[in-house]
């Protein structure tokens, strides 16, 4: 297949590209170049910057691909600019969307794919317009688009999520054994591949989502066992969380607030998909790997704002009026 990747440098492209080129498919992939490439050799690279639409639409004119995937689209009209481009010119067009088009509380747990659109966020609310305007042209015209929600992502080249607070000094916390604020993708490219030139799955949507699921404790533990840290959590609600600190709370109020598992039964049904092959502990320790060989770990000594948060809470729970 002839393949082109809008994007190309993150956690889930880097991982298409690689078991695309490893099976001898052709790979194009666009990006801006300012981020350093994991992909393998033998990927052909247009350097452009999508943003700039007339220039980005005018690149493709005289181009023709089997799959186009989509990983940066954020905003309506980057996908509009996105439906003039490639209009005609692919067989099919993925776009990578997230769960994040239904966070807050869902009706339906494990969540499907019908579940309303309802997010809180802005990240959500931009990802649910550019599927509707990629599903309306499949409606108006069979744009042939395929709509893929995954959700935390990670492993090489990324970072490790949490739900409050910044992720670059998470990991140091938990091996200086400090007190941590709790609120009250190999896998993940296997399943976009098998969407593709897959007829079944034009003009649908999937969850591709792991397999796992716990609870914010949970996660926290097993990050700290395979960061060699210590596990101390202080629970302060989410509602305080995002009054004093609502810089630190956007994936917080975003997504993590609410209990989120989604079932993937569609995409197994459609595409063959298996599942996962790398647990959350085994792809947690690869993500420290890299990211302690990258000396992306950041020291939490120079972020004091979570330390004196805790002791200020801890203070004012102390003060409470006991019974």
């Amino acid at each position: 297949m002839k393949v082109l990747i809008i994007g190309g440098t993150g956690l889930i492209s880097t991982s298409i590209a690689n078991q695309l080129l490893e099976t001898g498919h052709d790979v194009t992939l666009y990006n801006r170049g300012r981020t350093p490439s994991r992909v393998r050799s033998g990927a052909k690279i247009i350097t452009g910057d999508r943003s700039d639409f007339a220039t980005f639409e005018s690149s493709f004119a005289d181009s023709r691909y089997d799959v186009v995937v989509d990983m940066v689209a954020f905003k309506p009209e980057e996908s509009q600019s996105a439906i003039r481009a490639f209009s005609g010119r692919t067989g099919q067009f993925i776009h990578c969307s997230t769960v994040c088009v239904y966070s807050g509380p869902v009706k339906t747990i494990p969540t499907p794919e019908d579940e309303p659109f309802h997010s809180p966020g802005g990240y959500g609310k931009n990802k649910i317009l550019c599927e509707q305007a990629l599903f309306s042209a499949y409606e108006k015209d069979k744009f042939p688009v395929t709509i893929m929600r995954p959700s935390h992502s990670y492993g090489e080249g990324g970072g490790i999520v949490r739900p409050y607070g910044p992720s670059e000094t998470f990991v140091d916390r938990l091996r200086k054994g400090k007190q941590v604020i709790v609120p009250g993708v190999d896998d993940v490219a296997r399943g976009f591949i098998g969407a593709f030139g897959n007829s079944k799955t034009l003009g649908e949507a999937y969850q591709i989502t792991s397999d796992e699921y716990f609870t914010w404790n949970s996660y926290h533990e097993q990050v700290a066992e395979a960061a060699g840290g210590v596990y101390k959590p202080v629970y302060i609600p989410t509602d305080i969380l995002g009054r004093v600190s609502p810089q630190r709370s956007g994936g917080l109020l975003e997504i993590f607030a609410w209990p989120s598992i989604f079932a993937t039964a569609k995409l197994r049904r459609d595409t063959g998909y298996t599942g996962q092959t790398i647990d959350f502990a085994e792809g947690t320790r690869r993500a420290l790997k890299w990211l302690d060989a990258e000396g992306k770990i950041a020291n939490s000594d120079t972020d004091t704002y979570e330390d004196k948060l805790i002791e200020a809470w801890t203070t004012a729970a102390g003060e409470l009026p006991k019974e």
